[in-house]
């Protein structure tokens, strides 16, 4: 409760700060943002016009698709390369180089080949999130600890059985680390990809700086900030506490 008061004290005192700036007018231009119209903005844009309601729905829509299948297809992947050497020293190399590439520069190729905007921009979130999903499940594979595998045999566990209920459980730490990232990417690929795109709180956003109206701009990187502030410490942090503590990792 202390760590939830003192937070909310600092984003209180970050927007007082602001209005302060904008009502004294240091800034020499009309077009300076103020936090408070901002607000406005998003109760006109969500109860009123329902504009933020349909982009934030669509943008919502396409994080889910998009991050499912990085994190299914991610994971896989990373089984694979951690189980083979060979897919190790020659798909691995692929993914590495892959992992460099902006997921955003293969927008104008996915519009081109997919045709559909909606497809195009779940296709670049995949590639966002696949790519670090596939790095930490291959090291968490590898990194399986070989007494707990020689333990596993000696019970009897070989082959597929040896994975699925030894090796990916112990896994799941980097697993959640790797989810993470796939988060991460995938929802800065979704924005940088409905900016170039069409539709939800990336395009919404763009056509708010073409009316000058810098106020609906903040109020749509609230709404993009407040959703990573969700998924981080309503979603991924109990699950987190509960790994840890499951695998005894937990401080004391």
């Amino acid at each position: 409760m202390a760590t939830l008061l003192r937070r909310l004290l600092f984003f209180a005192a970050l927007f007082f700060i602001w209005e302060l700036v904008y009502r004294l007018e240091l800034f020499q231009t009309r077009l300076f943002p103020s936090p408070l119209l901002s607000f406005v903005e998003l109760y006109k844009g969500f109860f009123e016009t329902g504009i933020l309601t349909v982009a934030t729905f669509e943008s919502l829509s396409r994080i889910a698709i998009g991050f499912t299948i990085a994190v299914v297809v991610g994971s896989c992947l990373g089984i694979l390369l951690a189980l083979s050497k060979i897919a190790d020293e020659t798909l691995g190399s692929l993914v590495i180089a892959l992992q460099s590439v902006p997921s955003i520069v293969w927008l104008p190729i996915a519009l081109v080949v997919l045709q559909t905007g909606n497809t195009a921009i779940i296709f670049i979130i995949v590639l966002g999130g696949t790519w670090a999903m596939t790095m930490n499940m291959r090291m968490g594979i590898k990194n399986v600890q070989p007494l707990l595998i020689r333990a596993a045999r000696t019970m009897g566990y070989r082959g597929a059985e040896l994975v699925w209920k030894v090796m990916i459980p112990a896994s799941i730490p980097s697993a959640l680390t790797g989810m993470r990232l796939a988060w991460a990417f995938g929802w800065r690929a979704l924005i940088a990809g409905e900016l170039l795109g069409r539709g939800g709180l990336g395009r919404t956003l763009l056509d708010a700086r073409d009316f000058f109206n810098m106020e609906l701009v903040i109020a749509i990187m609230m709404i993009i900030a407040v959703v990573g502030l969700i998924v981080e410490y309503l979603i991924f942090n109990p699950i987190e506490r509960k790994v840890l503590s499951r695998w005894g990792y937990a401080k004391s």
